[in-house]
């Protein structure tokens, strides 16, 4: 791996070690080596790739990836990442440009202006052989099923709907079931989980706000999770619990799969593995028992835990601030967006040589 640049704290050589995160970060020729975990000093142009992870689940930065032509910004990222099949990547934001859309080496090919803008979560579907992307619309409070070239397709609430107690007032995550059922989550607002059919009919409500088995402080995001043996379950990040529940796709209580996270706000699930975004400052990779078994970017400083108004400046390669949404790509690769108000996108390249 070929790391460019230098500074009076080079190294030749060398391989270096941070406790902090698992960091490791592989050197050739002379390299800036402090506490910056790969910040380029002021003025000085320095290209840094930074392993994470650890065993089998390392991975390798890709240094500038997502850049916006003409020195724009992503704007305000709070939202998610998805991934279709042709490997291109989806970026959503608060922007006026909407979903940003980027080739694996993270040239920019395009945006999509929406008519709901801000799309709080985000994530890639297929029906009858085309794809779609799925958003909970945190502004308009509604869901809806965007086309690739940009056009709703389908929207909840719709004529079929019917009533929903307490509304999409704070809608967080949606995501589709099998049979083309909708699961939505309110987990800004009244913390109940919905389930419609595949035309926006209300079939069924659970959750609500509290701490208990089938309550919810904050379910912010809905995986589903085809990795059990008796049939997918939803997979719900219930974050200020600090953990990650099963329901079945009744929405009944099925258990606590992993606790003691660090606010988790959305799951990627990419063979037995799940990927969690955790809002304070790390990815946190989980087993199929909900055991975690690696630390991605943790973030030695918690004063940039969850924090928005992290400049683009105080920001390290390898480092997260607020992972709020994630995707693998068909490799294992990943994508994470960090909670930010200038906009932040990270790939995670999995290294396969062990």
């Amino acid at each position: 791996m070929e790391v460019a640049g230098g500074g009076e704290f080079g190294l030749d050589k060398g391989t270096m070690n941070w406790t902090a995160g698992l960091m490791v970060v592989a050197m050739t020729g002379t390299v800036l080596a402090h506490e910056g975990h790969g910040r380029a000093p002021v003025g000085k142009a320095l290209t840094v790739v930074v392993r994470t992870g650890n065993g089998t689940h390392e991975y390798e930065t890709v240094p500038g990836w997502g850049q916006l032509p003409e020195g724009k910004q992503l704007g305000p990222t709070h939202g998610g990442v998805a991934v279709d099949k042709a490997g291109l990547i989806y970026v959503s934001t608060d922007a006026a440009h909407g979903i940003c859309v980027f080739q694996p080496d993270g040239t920019f090919v395009k945006s999509i202006p929406l008519a709901c803008k801000g799309l709080h979560s985000l994530s890639m579907v297929e029906e009858g052989g085309r794809q779609f992307l799925l958003g909970a619309a945190l502004k308009t409070q509604q869901v809806v099923k965007v086309g690739l070239d940009g056009k709703i397709v389908m929207e909840i609430p719709n004529e079929n709907t019917g009533e929903i107690p307490q509304g999409l007032k704070g809608v967080t995550a949606v995501a589709m079931g099998p049979d083309g059922s909708l699961f939505v989550a309110c987990g800004y607002g009244s913390n109940l989980l919905h389930k419609f059919d595949a035309e926006g009919k209300l079939l069924k409500t659970a959750g609500g706000r509290g701490k208990g088995d089938g309550k919810f402080m904050t379910c912010h995001g809905v995986t589903l999770d085809s990795r059990q043996k008796d049939g997918p379950l939803l997979l719900v990040s219930d974050r200020e619990n600090r953990r990650l529940v099963h329901l079945t796709l009744d929405l009944e209580w099925n258990g606590v799969h992993a606790q003691n996270l660090r606010r988790p706000c959305a799951v990627s699930i990419h063979g037995g593995q799940g990927a969690v975004a955790e809002l304070a400052g790390r990815v946190t990779i989980l087993d199929g028992t909900g055991t975690p078994v690696a630390f991605l970017g943790d973030n030695p400083n918690p004063k940039q835990w969850a924090n928005f108004q992290v400049p683009a400046g105080e920001m390290s390669d390898g480092i997260f601030t607020a992972p709020h949404g994630l995707s693998h790509d068909q490799e294992g690769n990943l994508y994470v967006q960090d909670w930010n108000a200038t906009g932040r996108v990270t790939k995670l390249v999995l290294v396969t040589e062990h």
